[in-house]
């Protein structure tokens, strides 16, 4: 096993901008929306980029390697998280997603939990986090109205901004931003307002689920443990995936975990992963790497700040 990296999957979507070609020069032409980057879905399934792997398909990898790949304790039916970047020219629909017990019965997929890091930022740029100042029947009469933007609670933000945004929060990204996403496995969204364009909206599941209670943390303000070299902390904990955030300055080491995968994202700066069969991967800015459960000691090198996801 060694570090894995997959061919990255573009979305072209009405919202969608070019400002990937900031750190990457393999776009699509096109307003490119999504970049899914570590994902084992049916709408979109990645390919290894790199290494002995290479050119095969993220599903039939873990059909040949099983636990060997993804951890003892993770299923192999169905790889838990996906990971993309998301690039807004324009503001996303206002929407909301289900958790899994409503997302089960109505659409035969997973819930969705998902987290928010804020990779750049326009001057001025914002996100929707949450409501305010109602409950479902203020909100729902809003809705009717046209004023569900009344009730929106929106949040200026800056690079390095990270967000939990757990099922049945309402939210939305606004305007220039390129957002890194680490969530669920799954592709269900429930668009509760789309500025008048022509899609299809679902108020009515949008208020089954929506959870008016629960409020915006902006987990960025979390101080960072220091230890020689580097630093690291905790971000974001749901009981689907946890995210630290490491900022290295030198290197360090790790062991892979044989119960769990890891997933390193890379939101800034540059350097290598290296396992000790000698196997290197550069990573720099965009770029997500898969850290196989029986990989052994691995090597983390060079200037940048890092998401270490995983379940």
């Amino acid at each position: 096993m060694y570090p894995i990296i997959f061919e990255n999957i573009y979305y072209d979507k009405i919202w969608g901008g070019r400002d990937f070609e900031s750190f990457r020069s393999n776009l699509p032409e096109g307003m490119i929306g999504e970049s899914w980057d570590i994902a084992c879905h049916p709408n979109g399934t990645g390919v290894v980029k790199n290494g002995e792997f290479k050119g095969i398909s993220f599903d039939k990898l873990i059909e040949k390697y099983g636990h060997k790949l993804v951890g003892e304790k993770i299923s192999v039916d169905k790889f838990p998280l996906l990971v993309k970047l998301i690039n807004s020219k324009e503001k996303l629909s206002v929407q909301v997603h289900p958790g899994d017990e409503y997302a089960k019965k109505y659409e035969n997929e997973f819930g969705k939990t998902e987290a928010w890091y804020v990779v750049d930022a326009k001057q001025g740029a914002s996100l929707i986090v949450g409501t305010k100042n109602c409950d479902k029947a203020v909100f729902e009469k809003a809705i009717k109205e046209g004023k569900t933007e009344d009730y929106l609670n929106k949040i200026e933000v800056k690079k390095g901004d990270c967000f939990l945004i757990n099922s049945g929060l309402v939210h939305a990204i606004c305007e220039g931003v390129i957002i890194a996403e680490i969530q669920q496995n799954s592709d269900i969204t429930y668009r509760i307002y789309d500025y008048g364009r022509p899609r299809e909206i679902h108020v009515k599941k949008s208020l089954d689920v929506i959870d008016f209670d629960i409020k915006a943390i902006n987990a960025s303000k979390k101080t960072l443990e220091k230890f020689r070299g580097y630093e690291k902390g905790v971000l974001c904990k749901s009981e689907y995936f946890t995210i630290e955030k490491y900022v290295i300055h030198e290197k360090l080491v790790e062991k892979s975990d044989v119960n769990k995968f890891y997933i390193f994202t890379c939101v800034d700066g540059e350097g290598k992963i290296s396992s000790v069969d000698g196997t290197a991967v550069e990573i720099s800015k965009g770029d997500s790497i898969l850290i196989p459960a029986t990989l052994g000691e691995y090597e983390i090198e060079g200037d940048l700040t890092l998401l270490k996801s995983y379940v």
